[in-house]
């Protein structure tokens, strides 16, 4: 029994950073609901009233920055991210294990230079005390810490994930892999 314990820890691991993901994603789509309500308001007062509560477009713009690199970890974990699967659909499991493992690799570096470059960028805007230049001047340190946490988070779920495909791999798993890093594909949904 250990040994089974031993060996599905990546599995595990895998399904409690779905289950959060899923939070995550289930609470960036509140917020975004919250700003289509809120933009549908805005834009009703200005059709009825003839003035607005005015800002919905910059708001708007903020939180589909934050929800989108929020959502990105929610697509790693679902295995939605879009991969080209012509030539790793005909290797064997382990063929495919190797492109899975390079795959969640170079996204945790890529997703790494971004959340560097991203700290740069916010606490410049920190340091500065920088502003939009709209009517709501908002500080912008506020948009982009929620934007910068969202490609931080990517960059330890897609650390995670690296390390449970490359577990996986040492224990010989590589039909596991597929189920936590491999290519969604449409073949699998059909079945």
């Amino acid at each position: 029994m250990s040994e089974r314990r031993a060996q599905s820890w990546p599995v595990r691991v895998f399904g409690l950073l779905s289950r959060i993901n899923y939070a995550i994603a289930l609470l960036c789509g509140v917020v975004l609901l919250a700003t289509v309500i809120f933009i549908l308001v805005d834009i009703g007062m200005r059709r009825i009233v003839g003035r607005g509560l005015g800002g919905s477009d910059e708001i708007s713009g903020y939180v589909i920055a934050g929800v989108a690199a929020w959502g990105f970890s929610y697509a790693l974990v679902a295995r939605a991210h879009v991969r080209i699967d012509v030539l790793t659909g005909r290797l064997p499991p382990a063929g495919r294990a190797v492109f899975d493992l390079a795959a969640a690799a170079s996204l945790m570096v890529v997703a790494a230079f971004v959340t560097s470059y991203g700290w740069r960028v916010f606490s410049r805007s920190w340091d500065r005390g920088s502003r939009a230049n709209t009517p709501l001047e908002t500080p912008l340190w506020i948009p982009q810490s929620i934007w910068l946490s969202g490609w931080a988070w990517l960059t330890l779920v897609s650390a995670i994930v690296t390390i449970c495909i490359a577990a996986l791999m040492l224990m010989k798993r590589f039909d596991t892999v597929a189920s936590v890093g491999g290519a969604g594909s449409e073949l699998e949904e059909e079945q």
